[in-house]
């Protein structure tokens, strides 16, 4: 990861802020702007120049935060101790499950240890997830009130509704997750004419013409041979990597890659190999060590070897096969086609592209794209495809109609209004956030936008606050990140309007000044050049 010099958008480049805010003032609960006008258009064409490409941002935080930090956590191990200790003596109630005095003697079905982390830190702050919502998942939605009794060991709803929360924690990056009657007519026709579920595997009776048609064109928008589709996108992964590599094969993954890829690489068999995120150099020298060397003890040559990265990577001197996982279909790429877009590659390149519906187009499922012959090889070898049910049609209709907009097929150029306003709203957030002096990470192109808290009692803290002034975030904190990297998830939709920002952002200001977690010093960061190395060389 590099870390970027600053860059500031300017107001000149973008919309006049009272522009905007008269344009916000008139948004609906349905996901999109009622004031936006469709305009008609032809169908897009094929590939784009690649835009300029975004630099990863990354900061160190101060020292004194850094030992704040594994201060605050060792408080509340300690705490945590002491508590374990007097439900012990019975001073005090356990409300977690316990196995029966009648199966004392049998194998006991978990440790005691194994639930300390839960029952004394991640009780203390779990009224911050697994909220209720009830109303469409749009740029705002509804959030049914709850309280505890018992300091968060059960919940009981209050009858109340807290309205119009602005939601910047859901995946909904181009607003396709809408109840407009009339963007949605066509999901409705399918509905109607082929019902809800499939009830049987594609190998079977659960093959309709609509599944062919959505295939069709995913490859015709990802501009590749052949492509097919799932209904998880999660098993996308993670069933169809044990397809393509097994024993004696090599998987070169990046050290940051998603679960799904992770398991799909364990189920396969094969060898794993971990390289640092986002190095060339870490990945070269495992490359040309695995090519020299062989498989361990016989030294035979590898029968494959399968680079997963969530990017590119390309070599000049190497002929790999690389497995692309691209959740970013829609959001990256001057018309949303994707990273192969963004870094200006012919995607018939990369061997596997991967990609999900569940983020872009308001769906589930997800795609494997490629080679036509890859693809016919998968239909008949993939536990996901031969065994798992067919994707439900009006689900497929949403998929179809979400990219023929992003394409302009539909003859108007929505889709490319949302994709340039997507840009222009996480641009817009991210160089206002670091203006107030918040520490955030990734890509300047990323509309994932985690904001760094550090110290655990104010990741429950900031959350609260945040539903308090009627806006819904996602807090992130150990073990599902580096211990001293607590967050808030900002996720940026192109149904927000700059007036839902522009509130987001005072209160963030307020509340940044009033927790203290502003603290960005604009300093260089010392992990720049683990990320930056070219001096490695091979193990002797």
């Amino acid at each position: 990861m590099i870390r970027a010099d600053e860059h500031h958008l300017r107001n000149g480049t973008l919309k006049s802020h009272s522009d905007q805010k008269q344009q916000g003032s008139n948004s609906l609960k349905n996901g999109y702007h009622a004031t936006e006008k469709v305009q008609k258009n032809g169908k897009g064409d094929g590939f784009h120049q690649p835009r300029v490409r975004g630099e990863d941002s990354f900061e160190e935080a101060p020292m004194c935060v850094a030992v704040l930090t594994y201060m605050g956590y060792g408080i509340v191990i300690l705490f945590g101790y002491f508590r374990d200790f007097l439900r012990a003596v019975g001073l005090e109630k356990c409300h977690q499950a316990q196995e029966r005095e009648e199966q004392k003697d049998f194998v006991p079905l978990y440790q005691d240890f194994e639930n300390f982390y839960k029952r004394n830190l991640y009780m203390r702050v779990r009224d911050n997830w697994n909220r209720p919502i009830c109303s469409l998942p749009g740029p705002v939605f509804d959030i049914m009130e709850r309280v505890s009794d018992d300091y968060n060991w059960t919940f009981r709803l209050t009858g109340k509704t807290v309205e119009n929360v602005i939601n910047m924690g859901s995946y909904n990056y181009l607003g396709f997750a809408e109840n407009n009657v009339d963007f949605m007519k066509t999901v409705a026709d399918e509905t109607r004419q082929y019902g809800v579920g499939v009830c049987s595997t594609r190998q079977e009776l659960g093959n309709f013409s609509i599944h062919e048609k959505l295939e069709r064109l995913v490859a015709e928008f990802l501009g590749v041979e052949s492509a097919m589709a799932f209904g998880m996108g999660f098993a996308t992964n993670s069933m169809n990597i044990p397809a393509l590599v097994g024993k004696g094969c090599l998987i070169l993954s990046d050290e940051l890659n998603h679960t799904s890829l992770i398991l799909g690489a364990k189920l396969s068999g094969a060898t794993i190999r971990v390289f640092k995120h986002n190095n060339m150099q870490s990945l070269e020298k495992l490359l040309k060590e695995a090519i020299c060397s062989g498989q361990p003890r016989t030294h035979r040559a590898w029968k494959k070897i399968l680079i997963m990265v969530e990017g590119i990577y390309r070599s000049e001197h190497l002929r790999i096969f690389t497995f692309l996982f691209t959740p970013a279909l829609g959001i990256v790429g001057p018309t949303g086609r994707g990273v192969t877009e963004h870094f200006g590659m012919d995607p018939n390149e990369v061997d596997v592209l991967m990609g999900t519906f569940t983020k872009s187009f308001g769906a589930t499922g997800g795609y494997i794209a490629g080679k036509k012959e890859l693809v016919d090889y998968l239909r008949s070898h993939s536990h996901s495809a031969v065994y798992a049910t067919a994707m439900s049609p009006p689900v497929v209709e949403q998929i179809i109609r979400a990219i023929k907009c992003i394409m302009g097929v539909d003859g108007t150029t929505e889709g490319q209004r949302r994709v340039r306003q997507l840009s222009e709203n996480m641009r817009y957030f991210r160089s206002r956030l670091k203006e107030m002096g918040f520490i955030i990470y990734g890509n300047q192109d990323s509309p994932v936008i985690p904001l760094l808290l550090y110290l655990p009692g104010k990741v429950g803290a900031f959350s609260r606050a945040m539903l308090k002034r009627k806006i819904g975030v996602v807090v992130v904190g150990f073990p599902a990140t580096p211990i001293t990297e607590a967050r808030a998830r900002f996720c940026v939709s192109a149904a927000h309007t700059r007036e839902m920002l522009d509130k987001v952002l005072q209160s963030l200001d307020e509340l940044g000044d009033h927790i203290r977690v502003k603290f960005s010093c604009h300093r260089p960061s010392h992990r720049q050049e683990l990320y930056n190395e070219t001096d490695f060389e091979l193990d002797s």
